[in-house]
């Protein structure tokens, strides 16, 4: 199976939280079933990265099995202020469509997205 988590959600609010708590499981989930994903963050969601990426946050032991999965949105990086957050992560950023990953080209190479 091939499968894109997509992050969109902001940092702000309790609801956020629960999305990218929400989507980091779901892409474990799809990893240990030895499924083929990819877990791409977009928008808001790319300001995850930097937070997430810090020792001392709850999310980062879970975030961190995964990074081998994680891509970033290189226009909603810098239009959001992580992109030296991302680099500094080492999380490769997405320039497929005008400055933005290729959500058609994943469809196309048969991968379903699913978004949080």
């Amino acid at each position: 199976m091939k499968a894109v988590v997509l992050v969109l959600a902001d940092t702000e609010t309790h609801e956020d939280r629960g999305r990218i708590r929400n989507a980091l499981e779901t892409a474990k989930e799809f990893k240990d079933a030895g499924d083929d994903v990819k877990l791409i963050f977009d928008g808001a969601g790319t300001k995850w990265i930097p937070e997430i990426s810090k020792s001392d946050n709850k999310y980062n032991e879970l975030y961190t099995g995964l990074k081998d999965r994680a891509l970033a949105c290189k226009y909603c990086a810098a239009s959001f202020g992580a992109t030296k957050g991302i680099q500094d992560a080492g999380v490769p950023l997405l320039d497929e469509y005008h400055g933005h990953p290729s959500l058609r080209k994943l469809v196309s190479l048969g991968y379903q997205v699913i978004s949080f």
